[in-house]
């Protein structure tokens, strides 16, 4: 077996951030920073760091570390907008598969780990697999704006 290191991605996690959470914004920045779609208590942000074509975030309005941590209801409405993207990622891009799941905690590999949140990350045959996260290759066949405006259209269609 080879191993594969990746020594900067401890740099990254561990290293000094931004004040602030990049998730806890106003509704009025949605388009610029690539709000797809918000609900009450929930929103799809496009990955500004991108793993593949389409990567997603479905996010909480509230600021909360762990699931566990939102009162039931919300998480229930988190999870439909959750359900409810990966079908428009499907109909819009139509990826062969997806990685759908949460990084909770740095060691965990969650590079936000203040601010929970699911990843969507479409994916397809023959794709650049985790060369991404390994590799620090990063093949994206589609502007991220020209994603943005496809979803978003796809998301207001329902």
């Amino acid at each position: 077996m080879k191993h594969l290191w990746a020594p900067w991605r401890t740099q990254y996690i561990l290293g000094p951030r931004e004040p602030g959470c990049v998730f806890c914004f106003e509704p009025d920045q949605d388009d610029e920073r690539h709000v797809l779609v918000r609900s009450s208590s929930a929103f799809v942000i496009m990955n500004k760091y991108p793993y593949s074509n389409g990567h997603l975030l479905v996010v909480p309005r509230r600021h909360v570390a762990r699931p566990w941590q939102l009162p039931a209801e919300e998480y229930r409405q988190l999870c439909s907008l959750l359900l409810e993207s990966m079908q428009v990622v499907q109909q819009a891009l139509q990826p062969h598969g997806m990685n759908v799941g949460m990084n909770m905690g740095q060691v965990a590999g969650a590079g936000v780990d203040e601010h929970m949140h699911f990843h969507i990350v479409p994916r397809w045959s023959g794709d650049h697999n985790y060369m991404s996260v390994l590799g620090e290759v990063r093949v994206i066949n589609q502007h991220l704006e020209e994603t943005w405006r496809l979803l978003k259209q796809a998301f207001e269609r329902g």
